[in-house]
């Protein structure tokens, strides 16, 4: 009972980090609401890694995983941009601005309920991952701390910032077939976009750090359009 139980354990180690993120997201903390969405990633990860060791998946440990991922990867995103969009906002009389941002959390949760349905998405995605858009938002208060003002004013600019919310809630559901870092072998074949990724992704944080993140999400794209055109020609 305990062992089949593992997987939901961490299901809601991501849930509980989306929580108290939420809570530190309408208090302002984004830095550590940021964090908690990395930390949440990690239990996302680990989740359905231990499920698929254990040999225990199971069609609640999916529902619940799905459950929590709209509160982390889409509910506190969208509160995080919303608290930017407050900040680039100059007058309280146009706070009405920053409501654009939840539609994040509303197309997260399309996303998440045609994954749940979609025997497309078995081995690829269909759209942006939420986890993916998440760590795009959630990068871009770690980049105002971070970097310099240039970046700040680009980031903290309204336009910018619901140009972005819309982009990337379009790209939560667009019919774009994306690469997913499922492994059957390990072998270079059949693997390529997937290792280039991976390569990409570490020479990427280790020489932009979280200006890195928009840009490996950039390489995602690319890679996956690239993939499937070689499928289509192959």
């Amino acid at each position: 009972m305990i062992r089949r139980n593992i997987p939901n354990a961490l299901t809601c180690g991501n849930l509980l980090c989306g929580c108290i993120g939420v809570v530190e997201a309408f208090h302002n903390n984004l830095l550590l609401s940021c964090v908690l969405i990395g930390v949440a990633l990690v239990f996302d990860f680990l989740d359905g890694f231990v499920a698929r060791l254990l040999k225990v998946t199971s069609p609640i440990g999916r529902d619940l995983d799905s459950l929590a991922d709209v509160v982390t990867f889409g509910v506190l995103p969208s509160i995080i941009m919303y608290q930017l969009l407050m900040q680039s906002i100059p007058d309280l009389f146009g706070i009405w601005k920053a409501y654009p941002a939840f539609i994040i959390a509303i197309f997260s949760a399309i996303r998440l309920a045609k994954f749940n349905n979609d025997p497309r998405q078995s081995d690829s995605f269909i759209g942006v991952p939420t986890p993916a858009n998440a760590m795009l938002i959630a990068s871009l208060p770690l980049i105002v701390h971070t970097e310099s003002e240039v970046w700040k004013n680009i980031i903290i600019n309204t336009n910018n910032l619901l140009i972005l919310s819309v982009v990337m809630s379009y790209a939560l559901v667009m019919e774009l077939p994306l690469i997913a870092l499922k492994f059957k072998n390990f072998g270079w074949q059949g693997n390529e976009a997937r290792f280039i990724l991976i390569g990409v992704t570490i020479v990427l944080l280790a020489t932009l750090k979280f200006l890195a993140i928009p840009a490996i999400l950039i390489v995602y794209v690319l890679l996956s359009i690239a993939a499937n055109l070689r499928k289509k020609q192959a």
